[in-house]
């Protein structure tokens, strides 16, 4: 078993309910079903449940899944994941919304993935909280749910250890934060790496809106390597329009259309991985740290992390600094 100092992510179980979507739900299988222990990987203790074992209709076009195990399953879990379903067709049994509403109140993570929210927003767990679904149903959400904020352009939202995230593939980077959020980015990207995907993805949903590629978008590759080569200078968006050799306007513009957010976004949110790794892999000061990646002062790296991960530089180390192997 992966482990670091502080809580434990060992069980998970997954809610399939009639009229399921099969991606979504072999996505909580390909994150959390396979031991990947043998490359140092995290193995996890994996359930799929249902109100009633036995064949569970998919939506048409997919093939029935066999679910041997009841909602006892969620009982225990410090993860529940509630996968998505045809939400529109048919409500979701009384007893699952129970296990939700259950399942957090005792201080478990839940994690609904596409149209999953809909089932959490008929337990009541979106009221107050923000949320996000797939962008094709972000409004048929803020009706199901009006107490709730529902945020479009997110690709995931945490609030209160409740994720909701949008659709499909928007699950993978979900389960990826579950993992980095308690077991460390380090995991988290072991996952990633067996599973070919990036361990976090910038950006929003809004990216995937319009179909067409964004014009500039490849003429900004070279950019953001550069950019990520100097974390530790000043980057503003008149030195890096100057670089693209475009006006601040126009890079602006297609910086967003590229990424799915703001330059000054991007570089604090790499800031922060950086630092993060710097932490987790080095004996440097929090004062070093703070000046390789970009934030300066001490200070200025409590707050984003304060801000973005609810911890201290400190904190975070004492969980997940990793001493370095010693050389044979």
């Amino acid at each position: 078993m992966f482990c670091h100092h502080g809580q434990m992510l060992q069980r998970i179980a997954a809610i399939a309910v009639p009229g399921l979507s099969i991606f979504e739900l072999a996505v909580a299988c390909e994150v959390f079903g396979i031991d990947r222990s043998d490359t140092g990987g995290p193995s996890f203790d994996f359930t799929v449940c249902s109100p009633q074992t036995g064949i569970v209709a998919s939506k048409p076009g997919g093939p029935d899944v066999v679910v041997d195990h009841g909602l006892e399953a969620t009982r225990t879990a410090d993860a529940v994941i509630m996968t998505a379903y045809a939400a529109s067709a048919r409500p979701v049994p009384g007893p699952v919304l129970d296990a939700l509403r259950e399942a957090h109140a005792r201080g478990a993570w839940i994690v609904a993935i596409c149209s999953g929210a809909f089932a959490l927003a008929d337990a009541g767990l979106l009221d107050g909280r923000s949320c996000t679904t797939h962008w094709m149903y972000t409004d048929q959400l803020a009706a199901a749910a009006p107490l709730a904020r529902v945020c479009p352009d997110e690709l995931y939202v945490e609030d209160s250890r409740i994720i909701t995230s949008a659709g499909t593939s928007a699950g993978i980077d979900a389960c990826l934060y579950l993992v980095r959020r308690e077991l460390g980015p380090a995991a988290a990207a072991q996952i990633a790496r067996r599973m070919v995907v990036p361990p976090h993805r910038d950006g929003g949903q809004a990216q995937y809106i319009e179909r067409p590629l964004p014009v500039g978008a490849d003429s900004l590759a070279g950019l953001l390597d550069w950019m990520l080569e100097n974390l530790d200078t000043e980057l503003t968006v008149p030195e890096l329009a100057r670089r693209a050799l475009m006006s601040e306007r126009t890079f602006a513009r297609r910086f967003r259309a590229a990424t799915g957010t703001t330059p000054a976004a991007w570089v604090a949110r790499q800031r922060l991985l950086r630092a993060q790794e710097l932490l987790e892999g080095s004996t440097l000061s929090v004062e070093e740290v703070a000046a390789r990646s970009g934030f300066g002062t001490a200070a200025v790296l409590r707050h984003h992390f304060t801000r973005s991960l609810a911890t201290t530089p400190l904190a975070y180390r004492r969980r997940f600094h990793t001493p370095p192997v010693p050389a044979k």
